[in-house]
C-alpha cells in the first residue's frame, strides 16, 4: 500500500507544495509544530532515511537546505532545526522547523492548527523566495 507521501507525490492527495524537483518534494507539514514546518521527501517510497542510496540522500539534502533558506526568510527564527523521526510514516522524510529554542521542536507538544487560507499563503510567500 502506497504511503500518504507517495499519494501526495502521485497527486491523489492535495498538499501545500513548496518546491520539486525531479527526485524530491517538499510540503507543508498539515499538522505543523511551527508555522513553516515543511516536510521534505524522497520520491522513491523508501521507507528508512538511511537506506536511500548516496546519491538520493545527498540530493535530498541538498533540496533541503534549498528549502530551509526560502523558510528562514520567511518565517522569523533563530535557525531552521532539522530531525528525521521515521516512525510516523513509513516513507522517509525530514522535518524543517523553524525554531528560536529547543523546545520548538518537541514532537510531543500541541500541533499547530492553521487554516487553509493561512496554510497557502506561507507556502506561496515560502514558494516565492526560492533561488
Amino acid at each position: 500500500m502506497a504511503s500518504i507521501f507517495t499519494k501526495i507525490i502521485n497527486g491523489e492527495i492535495p498538499a501545500y507544495k513548496i518546491a520539486e524537483t525531479e527526485n524530491c518534494i517538499a510540503f507543508l507539514d498539515v499538522f505543523p509544530l511551527s508555522k513553516g514546518h515543511t516536510l521534505v521527501v524522497p520520491k522513491k517510497e523508501i521507507d528508512y532515511i538511511f537506506d536511500l542510496d548516496d546519491n538520493l540522500l545527498s540530493e535530498l539534502n541538498i533540496f533541503s537546505k534549498k528549502v530551509a533558506k526560502a523558510i528562514e526568510k520567511v518565517i522569523k527564527c533563530k535557525r531552521i532545526g532539522t530531525a528525521v523521526i521515521g516512525l510516523e510514516v513509513p516513507h522517509a522524510h525530514l522535518h524543517l522547523v523553524p525554531i528560536n529554542s529547543v523546545e520548538d521542536i518537541n514532537f510531543s507538544r500541541p500541533k499547530l492548527k492553521l487554516a487553509a487560507e493561512e496554510m497557502n499563503y506561507i507556502a506561496e510567500e515560502i514558494r516565492k523566495q526560492l533561488i
